[in-house]
């Protein structure tokens, strides 16, 4: 799997070569990667106010404290925005949260290790700097006003842009936090199975993972409010896809839908061009209005389809989106649930079986729910807790099959630990927090900064 965008300045004229740059994704089995990337507040010890940009404290001293991990400053505009190494990078999120895209690896106990040494430098500069790092899906203390916004071009756009399409688009660029896991496809087919499960299987990890149940200081009335907020933030280009069930899907029924998506900027020279509204169809036919008489490269391919939120998003992999971010644990466990499900040929089988419970009806209905309700929500004659029991069982006979042994594990099974603990229970980390707010916490949120710290 190739996480990073393509440098390919390579002009396009046809829709069959965008079709062509999304199938050349496909690899063999012994190819497929995983690549885990997940997103963290930063706040301030004295006071717990979300970091800025610039001062002693802030994002770029931060970023700046990590090169001495052999991280590789990038900049804009003289701003360092990210840090690379050996696959994989750090870099900004708009309201400052910091995140890991991880290298694409072999196996979990690689992703597993990737992710600890990354917390493990996070935490020895953020201690120098007198800051620390939340794992938690929605900010649940500060205001959008408290929070300052990060010097990327790109954030200027969708931020101007964001509130013609939804009311919390801005809440999520600057309150959200999430964990996903990108993994690889062998050909079409093998891409429209792994899309389809995972796209009815989506909600089932959002309620296994809900995490974000506090805005501004108290209850939100959500388990998993960071899932709520992607339903109000822009219908074109967030949701459940439809028409991945139909016949007719594979890679140019994407490269469609992805084409009828309105775009947002693109990138010449240095900086951002405003295309905020605009038609990719219009860019291959050299009429865009923000740059009119040239025609895109795969570059602007490949930068279009990142502005794409769908709950499963294709790009030259699958990305997995639906689940808030949490500690440690959990963030290993992300991967393992779906590397489990969609990377063992017995396990996608009866992933297939699972998925297929679901009608159409059911998997909206599962998206606009399971946010609220999380694993009592009923849906097909059960509840979701049961569904995600089953789910587990699957994803456990994936990694069983794959057998990879560890340092001191047999396999990679030992990383569902905490979600098979979340099933049984039928207890989201939301729902513990929340009898944590209404007890011990004596109706305060603020615990949440040292009970939830990396």
């Amino acid at each position: 799997m190739d996480v990073k965008p393509t440098d390919n300045n390579e002009i396009v004229t046809d829709v069959k070569d965008l079709v062509a740059y999304l199938e050349s994704g496909s690899k063999p089995y012994d190819a497929w990667r995983i690549g885990t990337e997940h997103e963290k507040f930063g706040y301030r010890l004295t006071d717990l106010r979300p970091l800025p940009y610039d001062g002693n404290d802030g994002i770029k001293a931060l970023l700046n404290g990590l090169t001495r991990f052999g991280w590789s400053p990038q900049y804009e505009n003289k701003d360092v925005i990210a840090l690379i190494k050996e696959g994989a990078s750090v870099s900004l999120e708009p309201g400052g949260q910091l995140e890991l895209s991880g290298a694409p690896l072999p196996n979990l106990h690689r992703t597993c290790d990737e992710l600890h040494n990354h917390l493990d430098q996070v935490s020895e500069v953020a201690k120098e700097l007198g800051v620390g790092f939340l794992g938690i899906g929605f900010q649940p203390k500060w205001e959008r006003a408290d929070i300052d916004w990060m010097p990327k071009g790109r954030y200027k756009i969708m931020r101007d842009y964001m509130p013609k399409k939804g009311a919390l688009g801005l809440d999520m660029m600057t309150r959200t936090a999430t964990v996903q896991v990108n993994l690889d496809f062998e050909n079409e087919q093998d891409m429209v199975r792994k899309m389809r499960v995972s796209l009815a299987l989506q909600p089932i990890s959002t309620a296994l993972f809900a995490n974000s149940p506090f805005k501004s200081g108290k209850p939100n009335g959500f388990l998993s409010y960071r899932s709520r907020i992607w339903m109000d933030t822009d219908p074109d280009r967030c949701g459940m896809l439809d028409f991945v069930f139909n016949e007719d899907m594979g890679f140019e029924a994407y490269v469609e839908y992805a084409l009828d998506v309105p775009m947002y900027f693109v990138y010449r020279d240095g900086r951002y061009i405003d295309a905020s509204g605009q038609s990719f169809r219009d860019f291959l036919k050299g009429r865009l209005p923000s740059l009119p008489n040239e025609q895109p490269t795969l570059k602007d391919w490949d930068d279009h389809l990142t502005t794409l939120f769908p709950e499963v998003r294709m790009k030259r992999y699958i990305e997995m989106r639906g689940a808030d971010g949490g500690p440690w644990g959990r963030l290993c466990a992300l991967p393992a649930l779906w590397v489990g499900l969609l990377y063992d040929a017995a396990a996608l089988n009866q992933a297939e079986n699972l998925a297929g419970q679901f009608s159409a009806a059911d998997r909206r209905y599962l998206r606009e729910e399971v946010p609220r309700t999380a694993l009592s929500t009923k849906v097909a004659g059960s509840n979701v807790r049961e569904f995600a029991i089953e789910m587990l069982k699957i994803s456990s006979l994936g990694l069983k099959n794959r057998s990879i042994q560890g340092m001191y594990d047999p396999d990679e099974r030992g990383y569902l630990t905490c979600l098979k603990d979340i099933a049984e229970s039928g207890r989201t980390p939301a729902e513990e927090m929340l009898d944590a707010w209404a007890g011990r916490w004596e109706k305060k949120v603020e615990p949440v900064f040292s009970e939830f710290a990396y």
